[in-house]
C-alpha cells in the first residue's frame, strides 16, 4: 500500500454534547465523514466543520445513520427497505446542501454505527442504502468495511466503492469489528494503534482478539473522532505511516 487514506468520523458535536475537536482532526485526516444529524451533530456544527474541511483540503464524505440520537446511532435497528432508503438519501440531501453552501462537494458515502455494521453482514438493508446512493448521486463513493456485504451489492449496482480499516479497533477472527459491548473493541494507545496500521500497510494484515491474523485490503484506515484520545491516536498513525514510505492520501478525488 504505497498511498492510505486516513478519515474519522467528525461533525458530531452539539453544544450539550462535545466529542471531538474537529478542528484538530482536520489537520490530520485526509477525509471527513461528517454527520447527517441523524445519531449527533447540530446543524450549525455540521456546517462549521464542513467548512474547515473545504478550507483545509479534506475530502468530505456524508456519514449518514439510523435515526437513533439518544444512543449515538450504535443501537441496531431492522427498518423496512423503503423507509431506510428515504431515510438515507434525505439524509445524503442535506448534507450535499450544506457543503455546497460552504463551497464545498460531498465525494463518498461512510454509513455510521450500528448502519454501518448491519450492511456489511445484512444484503437486504444494504441494498437500500446502496439504492438511496444511486437515486441521489451515483458518482458517490461507498465506503465501506473490508469484506463487507454491502461493497459487492454496491458494486454489483455499479457504484464505486473503497473498503475501510479501523486503526483504533478490535477485529474478530472473520473481519468483523469486536462488538463495543465485549472487551477488546476499542483500543486506546498511540502507538499500538499506529504500529498495527502500519503493519496493515505493509503486510496486509491486522490481529484479530484471538491472536490470529485477519488479512484484508483496504483504501482508507479511521480513527474515530470521538474516541478517548483520538487526535493523538490519528497524529501517531499518520506520522509512522509517513515514516514507513507511506504516502497519505484521499481515497478519492474531487
Amino acid at each position: 500500500m504505497a498511498s492510505l487514506d486516513l478519515n474519522s468520523d467528525l461533525g458530531e458535536n452539539s453544544p450539550d454534547r462535545i466529542v471531538s475537536d474537529d478542528a484538530a482532526m482536520l489537520r490530520i485526516v485526509t477525509s471527513a465523514n461528517v454527520s447527517c444529524g441523524f445519531h449527533a451533530g447540530s446543524i450549525e456544527g455540521i456546517r462549521a466543520t464542513l467548512a474547515a474541511a473545504v478550507a483545509g483540503g479534506v475530502v468530505i464524505g456524508a456519514h449518514p445513520s439510523y435515526p437513533d440520537r439518544e444512543n449515538f446511532g450504535r443501537t441496531a435497528r431492522d427498518p423496512d427497505s423503503r423507509t431506510l432508503q428515504a431515510e438515507v438519501e434525505y439524509q445524503l440531501g442535506a448534507l450535499m446542501a450544506l457543503a455546497g453552501a460552504v463551497g464545498g462537494r460531498v465525494a463518498y458515502v461512510k454509513p455510521h454505527g450500528a448502519l454501518y455494521n448491519t450492511i456489511a453482514r445484512d444484503e437486504r438493508q444494504a441494498r437500500a442504502v446502496v439504492a438511496a446512493v444511486r437515486a441521489v448521486s451515483p458518482d458517490l463513493v461507498l465506503l465501506g468495511l473490508a469484506g463487507g456485504a454491502v461493497l459487492d451489492v454496491a458494486a454489483r449496482a455499479g457504484l464505486s466503492v473503497a473498503a475501510e480499516a479501523f486503526a483504533d479497533r478490535g477485529y474478530l477472527p472473520d473481519g468483523a469489528l469486536v462488538p463495543r459491548t465485549q472487551p477488546g473493541a476499542v483500543l486506546h494507545d498511540a502507538s499500538d494503534v499506529a504500529e498495527r496500521m502500519v503493519r496493515l500497510a505493509e503486510s496486509g494484515v491486522v490481529r484479530a482478539v484471538d491472536g490470529t491474523d485477519v488479512r484484508i485490503d483496504v483504501q482508507s484506515i479511521c480513527v474515530h473522532g470521538d474516541s478517548p484520545g483520538a487526535v493523538a491516536m490519528a497524529a501517531e498513525t499518520r506520522r509512522m505511516l509517513q515514516h514507513a514510505g507511506h504516502d497519505i492520501a484521499p481515497f478519492v478525488s474531487v
